[in-house]
């Protein structure tokens, strides 16, 4: 038996350009699918309300360290400089596979709650091989669409990221993708976090890739952040590594060269922003114009709750003002006038949305409100005051809205979040973490204390 959906009378933003704007439209959804978007759908379906709300694709976050919900804002002055210590070298050594499940539990119903319907968990956090299967095991929980991506290891700096001759445990990588990821059209899909060149040694980086492609798996890799990582010329090392390829995201971005840029854009690899964190702790300049000027489709992620909030309202904004602050800077000084390609509050959406999607390799099944693709589908609450009047649908959604705002979630069709809450035990969630922070704080201490 079908079982059918129908969200009824909404401000449809489907971001795709066949269908365009709904100002009042029906959403058909049959067996976790799309089946129709059209003005008025007759069908015999359960009916969610949506008078009142502005319906849109979930959002997509292409990079988060999920585990750290556990230490939510411990950094929040970090330079990246103090990430490496505060958060690498201080606690990421004290985390057991239990701390790991309570903050991809918290971390990822936070997404949820926040509209964030698909997540790649970039898990540089596997001390033992338990670890990887907690974090898979809350990732399962929640019903969040995520793809896990394996990192290394983080019991210390100096062995994981200076140089390091360690790479990740091919066997145990093996394990988890046989275990769980059997399948690459399943709700949670897999890819290879690694470190890259200047972090790891020639042998290691290439062992790393080699394995990935072995296993048939994407990679994406922290490149071009901050002082140190931006003179690495690590897409250049790369290229020199014959590694490039369509296969890899590279994140952050913000010291690429020229060449870098085209190389990235020739090889057909994929660019994650963070744009909250570029700002905020010293990586750069978040460069989503520079990467839309070769022709790439940047998308957006949270990186860490350490230090910035963990929804994508504020990435949007982040991105948004920080780019044009630079650019009409750059022409104020050069007494030009502003380009035709300044980012717009449209834009925006696009790249939280279907750009996410197309970074995290699964725009064929999210990303926009189409048809046969899963019904990953938010609707944002446009009677609150701090929304409301509606001009602009798409400019509410990005420079108006906040999670508060954020009144259904839907994930492969099921409904995740209902009239502001959440369809999970949050309290149990909120206790898992809090506990965790416990134990993790006092495991600081003790550790201080020897």
């Amino acid at each position: 038996m079908t079982d059918r959906t129908l969200l009824r009378a909404g401000h449809i933003i489907s971001m795709d350009p066949g269908i365009g704007d709904l100002p009042k439209g029906d959403i058909l959804i049959e067996d976790g699918r799309i089946a129709a978007v059209r003005p008025e759908i007759d069908a015999d379906a359960e009916v969610l309300d949506m008078t009142g709300r502005i319906v849109i694709p979930g959002f997509v976050d292409t990079h988060r360290h999920t585990w750290e919900a556990s230490i939510r804002n411990v950094a929040p002055d970090a330079t990246l400089d103090d990430y490496f210590v505060d958060i690498l070298d201080t606690f990421a050594p004290l985390y057991t596979p239990e701390d790991v499940y309570a903050a991809n539990l918290a971390g990822s119903l936070e997404c949820l709650n926040a509209g964030i319907t698909t997540l790649v968990d970039w898990s540089h956090i596997n001390n033992t091989p338990a670890h990887p299967d907690a974090a898979i095991q809350a990732l399962t929980e929640t019903g969040i669409r995520a793809q896990y991506a394996y990192g290394s290891a983080n019991t210390s700096l100096a062995d994981y990221w200076f140089d390091s001759k360690i790479a990740v445990p091919g066997d145990d990588v093996r394990r988890i993708r046989n275990t769980y990821f059997a399948s690459d059209d399943s709700l949670l899909t897999m890819a290879l976090a690694t470190r890259g060149p200047g972090f790891c040694t020639n042998d290691v980086v290439t062992a790393e890739w080699a394995l990935a492609r072995d296993l048939g798996i994407p990679i994406t890799v922290h490149v071009a952040m901050g002082r140190l990582a931006g003179r690495f010329g690590m897409v250049k090392q790369l290229h020199d590594l014959g590694l490039l390829g369509a296969d890899t995201t590279y994140v952050h971005c913000c010291y690429f060269s020229e060449e870098e840029w085209q190389l990235v854009a020739d090889s057909g690899g994929t660019v994650s922003i963070a744009p909250q964190v570029e700002v905020q702790m010293g990586h750069g300049w978040p460069p989503v114009m520079k990467a839309i000027e070769f022709g790439l489709r940047p998308s957006l992620s949270i990186d860490v709750v350490t230090t910035v909030p963990g929804d994508m309202f504020t990435q949007i904004r982040a991105a948004f003002g920080a780019e044009r602050a630079r650019v009409n800077a750059d022409c104020w000084k050069a007494n030009l006038p502003v380009p035709d390609t300044m980012l717009t509050a449209r834009q925006m959406l696009e790249i939280a949305t279907r750009n996410g999607a197309h970074v995290a390799g699964v725009e064929d099944r999210t990303g926009s409100l189409t048809p046969g693709k899963r019904a990953d589908i938010v609707a944002i609450d446009a009677t609150a005051l701090n929304v409301a009047p509606v001009h602009d649908a798409a400019a509410a959604v990005t420079l108006s809205a906040d999670v508060s705002n954020v009144d259904t979630v839907l994930v492969d069709g099921v409904v995740r979040k209902r009239d502001g809450r959440l369809l999970a035990d949050v309290d149990r969630a909120r206790r898992l973490v809090q506990e965790s922070r416990d134990r993790l704080l006092a495991a600081k201490e003790a550790k201080s204390a020897a």
